[in-house]
């Protein structure tokens, strides 16, 4: 064990890619307890982590969002959000929010979400007089809604990881969740606006949403095709994903005509990138999670956290502090594919619910998305809204504070998350 561990600590200090980080620690503890035998294992291991069926979802997904940010989704999307919240204070920063949320049933990635929505938003915003490092902290801390409702590549990932749960109990279990998460900003969002006097907007005829309401719809059909086929039984996931892009397809060049095949090419470029990034993640994580089956890491760790507390709410507040820890200085899906089989094995012998842990993690490494020095989606948001990222920290911080409540709901009440998918059986 002791040779996985300097490898992998001295390979992080040095700032090497976590996918060699992975590799190399598994190599290393791999070979110390086999010697050169165990190289073809890993080998298998590698081609074993991203030979799963359910992996072809992932660059569907992640071209279907893609093509509606090439579309021009986002615009439709705000000019109805816009007509729902007009008239209230703080206007622009409510539609952020929302449009967030519609989003997050089509993109499933935090990134895209903040990039997509922050290039429109974010300058609309100071220009009607918001603070700069607000629209930066806001649009940033609603984009973490879009791994947690699906469809989601995270849960996509996680199921391809772990198998002991399926992807359709986590798209179920994502959705209270990620609803709370924007309710929570939402509160948030309207009490800042009345206390700093943020803009109102005029009033939005009817005749106007309405019209802003169909233009939107087609769009805001992706989420039911996607959801609508796995929840029901009638498509599996890769069905779901590949029919949503060739819709997509259709509905941006025909229906909105502004789907050229040069955007649609840059589609593709932009997925296999991606995709490349994700699938070799998994293929290193694979080896790291061999080994650590292999030499009972997972039942050390549940050993570990049981002498602190026997309370299970204790032992999974514990964990959540391990995590937002672990995320300040690692993106979301690095640090998924590294702790997920060390934490998971361990709170299940716990006796913890293996989808409520499931949920709870994947919620609280996509918070730590906000959380530096590494925080993607607000640094990425601080340079849009061109502000320095220390301001951006500061005003995140009240969204942060909602996102604790929410971890500490999700914690005390596992029934948020097991609910939907008990009542899909």
């Amino acid at each position: 064990m002791m040779p996985a561990i300097i490898a992998f600590v001295v390979l992080l200090l040095i700032g090497a890619p976590v996918a060699v980080v992975m590799a190399m620690s598994g190599l290393a503890g791999g070979f110390a307890m086999g010697g050169e035998r165990m190289l073809g294992i890993i080998a298998d291991r590698m081609f074993a982590g991203v030979s799963g069926f359910l992996l072809i979802a992932v660059p569907y997904f992640i071209f279907t969002a893609e093509l509606m940010n090439q579309g021009g989704l986002t615009q439709k999307l705000i000019a109805f959000n816009n007509a729902l919240f007009g008239r209230v204070r703080g206007a622009l920063s409510h539609v952020n929010i929302s449009v967030s949320v519609f989003f997050a049933g089509l993109t499933g990635a935090a990134i895209t979400d903040t990039v997509a929505i922050g290039k429109i938003m974010i300058p609309e915003m100071k220009k009607q007089g918001y603070d700069a490092e607000y629209a930066a902290a806001i649009t940033a801390c609603s984009s973490i809604i879009g791994p947690i409702i699906p469809p989601s590549v995270v849960m996509v990932v996680y199921a391809t990881l772990l198998r002991d749960i399926s992807v359709i109990d986590l798209f179920a279990g994502g959705i209270i969740p990620g609803l709370l998460m924007a309710l929570a900003l939402l509160a948030v969002s309207f009490f800042l606006a009345w206390k700093r006097g943020y803009p109102k907007q005029a009033p939005t005829p009817l005749k106007v949403a309405a019209v802003a309401f169909l233009v939107a719809l087609p769009a805001m059909i992706v989420p039911l095709i996607i959801l609508g086929g796995i929840l029901s039984g009638l498509t599996t996931i890769t069905e779901a994903s590949g029919f949503a892009a060739v819709y997509a397809i259709a509905i941006g060049v025909i229906f909105y005509r502004n789907l050229s095949w040069q955007k649609i090419w840059h589609a593709l470029v932009v997925t296999v990138r991606f995709s490349g990034v994700v699938f070799f993640l998994l293929a290193t994580s694979a080896v790291l999670g061999w080994f650590v089956t292999r030499s009972g890491i997972a039942r050390d760790a549940a050993g570990l956290i049981t002498t602190f507390s026997d309370s299970t709410f204790l032992q999974l507040l514990l964990v959540c502090g391990l995590l937002i820890l672990i995320g300040t200085v690692m993106d979301v899906l690095p640090a998924l594919v590294v702790v997920a089989p060390v934490l998971v094995p361990a709170m299940i012998q716990l006796g913890v619910d293996p989808l409520h842990f499931a949920i709870l993690m994947i919620v609280v490494l996509n918070i730590s998305n906000v959380t530096p020095p590494v925080g993607m989606t607000l640094m990425t948001a601080a340079r849009i809204a061109n502000v320095p990222f220390e301001r951006a920290i500061i005003a995140s911080l009240p969204f942060y504070v909602a996102f604790i409540v929410v971890i500490l709901l999700l914690v005390t009440f596992p029934s948020l998350s097991t609910w939907i998918p008990s009542l899909l059986g």
